[in-house]
């Protein structure tokens, strides 16, 4: 049974839920106390990266990240969920591919994204997907979001197969909707596949934790001694003192003590916060 300490990057299945996801690595680790760096919508696939015990104290590091999207997007129709398991509330004529490649130039780069209403957003603290399934009109607020790069592979039988570079919090059921609002038709998100987070892709499955940290290039490398190793163990988290720090430049620390990796931190100035005790 392994430490309830770690990092998995995973291929999750279309069908699953994101938290069932979760289901194997449970057993694995023993701890029920996991999370994930992003969801995956249930018809969608591809890459997650979970955290696993303590290591979910590192969630902040691994949620920033942008992430990169196989799309196949389907015009002459929208359903209200904006994905195949909704139902149609609407249809129109299927665009020319050129009315596509025009509109699509609109949705590139910093752009202000609705989120779909049928979201895990909170709006009055409840679930935007709840309120919406109880029958409730509602809209939610745009927020920006960074449109990097668009690669279209093929446009055949009102099916559009696009490649995305997007920034966190992007959803690909807006894009699609807009896309299809845009050019005077209809559209939701048919099928989709999650090929990136950051500076991972699905080759990356087989590394284990520490090669995960390391290809984030976030954390350097820092030294314990004995009296950090005192405030630490007697209840102090925050403004400890930094030595032989590795690179200034990055935001996060590897902290070690005696040569035997002791835990992670957070940088502050000249000092850092322990985000997680080994």
């Amino acid at each position: 049974m392994k430490d309830s300490f770690g990092i998995e990057i995973y291929d999750k299945k279309s069908g699953e839920t994101s938290f069932s996801s979760l289901s194997f690595l449970k057993s694995e680790y023993n701890t029920s106390h996991i999370g994930h760096t992003g969801t995956l919508d249930k018809f969608a696939s591809g890459l997650m990266i979970a955290l696993i015990g303590k290591a979910s104290r590192l969630n902040e590091a691994f949620s920033s990240f942008d992430k990169e999207y196989f799309a196949e997007i389907e015009f002459g129709k929208e359903t209200d969920t904006l994905d195949p398991e909704g139902n149609v509330v609407r249809e129109a004529p299927i665009p020319s591919f050129d009315a596509i490649k025009e509109k699509l130039g609109l949705l590139s780069g910093r752009i202000l994204q609705r989120p779909p209403r049928y979201s895990a957003l909170h709006i009055g603290g409840k679930r935007s997907s709840d309120i919406a399934r109880k029958g409730i009109d509602i809209t939610p607020d745009p927020r920006e979001i960074e449109i990097y790069s668009k690669d279209i592979i093929s446009f055949e039988n009102g099916i559009l197969k696009i490649r995305l570079s997007v920034s966190k919090g992007t959803y690909i059921r807006s894009f699609a909707r807009d896309i299809g609002l845009l050019t005077q038709s209809a559209a939701y998100l048919k099928s989709l596949r999650r090929t990136k987070i950051g500076p991972f892709d699905l080759d990356d499955i087989s590394l284990k934790t520490d090669e995960i940290i390391d290809k984030t290039r976030l954390f350097s490398r820092a030294a314990l001694d004995e009296s950090h190793r005192f405030e630490i163990e007697n209840g102090k988290r925050d403004n400890i003192f930094i030595i032989e720090d590795e690179d200034k430049e990055r935001p996060y620390l590897k902290l070690y003590f005696q040569k035997e990796l002791y835990g992670y931190g957070k940088r502050g100035e000249n000092s850092f916060s322990l985000t997680a005790r080994l």
